[in-house]
């Protein structure tokens, strides 16, 4: 069972960035193609990026579209979420997820069914 674990959220001002990363414990993370999601309180989960194994492809929800960069590094087993001009409503908590996929160019998705593995999340305020 491959457990996923998420750092980098935290308290930041309006207009402020934060860069999240996460990697698998106790196994290779290179066959994967990833996804960051959030919760916000009293909200459902929502797709926030993805990429593919390969890392050629990528999505990226309306809302972050030019603000958010997810990207991939095989090599360091990580995934990483940058995320610039917070906006107070990205505050919620952030999970990573990942999905043991043979389709190499392709996100796995952008919904809560097209993954199978999940980190515990971590949180990240943004104050107005």
């Amino acid at each position: 069972q491959v457990q996923l674990v998420e750092s980098g959220g935290g308290l930041v001002q309006a207009g402020g960035s934060l860069r999240l990363s996460c990697a698998p414990s106790g196994r290779t993370f290179s066959s994967y193609a990833m996804g960051w999601f959030r919760q916000a309180p009293g909200k459902e989960r929502e797709v926030v990026a993805a990429i593919s194994w390969t890392g050629g492809s990528t999505y990226y929800a309306d809302s972050v579209k030019g603000r958010f960069t997810i990207s991939k590094n095989n090599a360091k087993n990580t995934v990483y979420l940058q995320m610039n001009s917070l906006k107070p409503e990205d505050t919620a908590v952030y999970y990573c997820a990942g999905k043991d996929t043979p389709r190499r160019s392709v996100v796995a998705g952008t919904s809560f069914a097209d993954y199978d593995y999940w980190g515990q999340g971590t949180q990240v305020t943004v104050s107005s």
